[in-house]
């Protein structure tokens, strides 16, 4: 199979591995992997000394493989095992959340596994469907925001005419709210496109009003209309 170039992603958790054989044994786990499925390592991100129970965000080398996809083109992330990743199952599962939702793909080179797809790991499963119903209860939390706030503009005599622009119900509200967050522009790195933002949302479970998959141009219209960037 040929799927393009992926990133690489090394870590070692003691300062004494750092001169060790850890990141050149990872590198070559990563370079045979990709060698058999014709890929290209395009980009190497790493961590060193750094223990696999912080999350991604006190990882420096992690922090820049997420600011590195939102702003490139590349969706496969290749580790040399599953504990490369994280140790704790639970910060594993965290950071295998955050890449799902940027449509990544990542793969453990020994085995050739898809971390990002459910597997027959019954604590894996119960921790995915724990994040699941926190995102979802997130999503709930936002829809009755926006429901109590046009519920207020409806006692206070507001009325909405006409055709109905994209936005007017509380799903399409979070939606767009949703939208807007995918567009904030992180801290040193760019803004995500409107490709990814699209892919992002039909991935997400955000309904389109036709029940299509997302496009950029629709995207990229509601966010001209909402002042979005």
């Amino acid at each position: 199979m040929n799927k393009g170039k992926v990133f690489a992603y090394l870590r070692v958790s003691g300062k004494g591995q750092v001169d060790g054989d850890g990141f050149p044994r990872q590198r070559d786990a990563v370079s045979r992997w990709a060698k058999s499925n014709r890929c290209e390592v395009a980009r190497e991100f790493r961590d060193e000394g750094v223990t696999g129970t912080k999350d991604g965000f006190d990882r420096p080398g992690l922090s820049d493989l997420f600011l590195a996809i939102r702003a490139n083109g590349v969706r496969t992330i290749v580790v040399e095992k599953a504990d490369r990743l994280a140790r704790d199952l639970m910060v594993g599962e965290v950071i295998l959340a955050e890449f799902r939702k940027l449509g990544v793909t990542v793969i453990a080179a020994d085995s050739g596994t898809d971390l990002t797809v459910a597997d027959g790991d019954p604590t894996r499963k119960l921790i995915r469907q724990v994040l699941g119903a926190v995102s979802e209860f997130e999503k709930s939390v936002i829809v009755q925001k926006l429901r109590a706030a046009r519920e207020r503009k409806r006692r206070a005599g507001e009325r909405c005419e006409g055709r109905k622009p994209y936005g007017v119900t509380e799903e399409e509200q979070a939606t767009i709210e949703r939208i807007r967050q995918l567009r904030r522009k992180p801290r040193g790195g760019d803004r995500m496109g409107f490709r990814t933002v699209a892919k992002t949302l039909t991935a997400e479970g955000y309904p389109t009003r036709t029940g299509k998959p997302w496009s950029d141009s629709v995207v990229y219209n509601i966010a001209k209309r909402e002042g979005i960037k």
